[in-house]
């Protein structure tokens, strides 16, 4: 499995220079690959063949680009490769009916990293500190704030310089997992509708609040606001776009970081985590909300969620979201009920909850269900015990549903998940618990 490890590195001022100057030529590398496959022409072999043409020319290249052999090989490489990936995903949105154009050259401003793929790079422990040795380029200081995993296999480094100027170096490591064993016990398995209003809500009873960040977002816009009267190109413009860009950067480090820790506490309590698969790049086209649904990032909480759970041997499973919130969870009867209710009430059987909660209880029934019908083609007689034990738990399990939510439910405040991070779920329901 593929895992990738970012971190920040101050690199003194002699090596800021040179990961710019590296940076530009690499630049200046794909706008000149990018005008001689525009050359090339359409019929001549796929997208992928012209680009490796292309490629191919590098060493004549460093016959009489002075500045091209100061970089290490495998850069200049990877900086080209990368023009047939985007040729086509251009390709598959012309496919579907979008008016696109071609890839366009890259200014100073908007080419932000390189990478160094195989070999010309490693990591060095000397006089007490860690050393990130790049060919070519020197030792540079870097502090690890969390340890790669002994057994991981290191196959690429990616340098990356934001808009605020710091510099990121991002690990791409290889570690072997042994996949997951199925999940027996139902009180390790749970089910989970992501909102707004809440931003999840389990069927364990606990509700997480949505962070919190108009603060940041006020700030950015008076940032924006100042931003748009200085004159473009001066000193002054540049100082300002800086502190635009920094904005950003702490609005996005904040989210990212509630998302981090609530999607590891789920990861590491769970033997089994039952999601909504949801389209959600087809949320944003909605009329109205977008800007929630935007700053909400269930895109990127699910994908997180995915591969920490692949990472500690738990199942992922997403299931059709479709109707979760309008059927029934004690009954599976379905009632038509608009976004604005909060709360289910079956006209059936009289059962009354939450509405998400109910919904996670639907979402986490379609896991199970996943799961017990995920057998091989030749499955064994154990296969089948294990899944007909795994549903008869269940239905054990479903019984007292009427009598789970009304008492059971929990509301986690985000900041509380920030400022303790992803244990503190743990700890207020064992807080709950004491109290009643």
């Amino acid at each position: 499995m593929y895992y990738a490890y970012k971190y920040r590195f101050k690199p003194p001022d002699a090596h800021r220079e040179e990961l710019d100057r590296h940076r530009d030529i690499c630049r200046q590398l794909y706008n000149h690959a990018l005008y001689r496959f525009n050359q090339i022409a359409d019929d001549v072999g796929t997208v992928k063949q012209r680009v490796r043409s292309v490629r191919d020319e590098l060493p004549d290249l460093k016959q009489w680009w002075d500045d091209l052999p100061t970089v290490y090989s495998t850069v200049l490489q990877t900086t080209v490769m990368p023009i047939a990936d985007s040729v086509n995903a251009l390709g598959k949105f012309k496919q579907n009916g979008y008016g696109v154009g071609q890839l366009k050259w890259k200014p100073p401003r908007e080419f932000h990293s390189f990478t160094y793929s195989q070999s010309g790079f490693k990591l060095d422990k000397k006089g007490g500190r860690t050393l990130l040795s790049l060919s070519k380029l020197g030792d540079i200081p870097i502090r690890l704030h969390r340890t790669i995993p002994d057994n991981a296999t290191l196959k690429q480094v990616t340098l990356k310089k934001e808009p605020t100027g710091e510099w990121f170096a991002t690990f791409g490591v290889e570690l072997d997992r042994e996949p997951p064993t199925k999940p027996e016990n139902p009180e390790r398995c749970v089910g989970i509708d992501v909102g707004i209003l809440t931003y999840a809500h389990d069927t364990s009873g606990t509700a997480v609040g949505s962070l919190d960040l108009s603060s940041e977002r006020e700030r950015l816009e008076r940032e924006q606001r100042k931003l748009s009267r200085k004159q473009h190109g001066s000193a002054i413009y540049e100082k300002q776009r800086r502190r635009v860009a920094e904005c950003h950067a702490d609005l996005r480090r904040k989210r990212r970081d509630f998302l981090h820790k609530l999607s590891t506490y789920y990861a590491w309590e769970y033997d089994l985590v039952a999601v909504e698969d949801l389209n959600v790049a087809g949320m944003m086209q909605f009329n109205s909300n977008s800007r929630n649904r935007v700053s909400a990032a269930w895109g990127t909480f699910l994908r997180m969620l995915e591969y920490k759970c692949e990472r500690e041997g738990t199942h992922f499973i997403p299931v059709n979201p479709r109707n979760t919130t309008k059927e029934c969870a004690a009954c599976g009867v379905k009632s038509d009920k608009p976004l604005w209710i909060r709360e289910h009430s079956c006209p059936t059987c009289g059962f009354t909850a939450d509405r998400d909660w109910n919904g996670a209880w639907n979402i986490l029934r379609r896991g199970i269900k996943k799961v017990g019908a995920g057998r091989s083609e030749s499955p064994s007689s154990e296969s089948h015990r294990d899944s007909d034990r795994l549903r008869k738990s269940w239905n054990d399990f479903r019984t007292p549903v009427e009598a789970a939510l009304p008492t059971g439910t929990i509301v986690v405040p985000a900041q509380r998940v920030v400022e303790a991070g992803s244990p503190t779920l743990k700890r207020e329901r064992k807080r709950a618990s004491r109290v009643g």
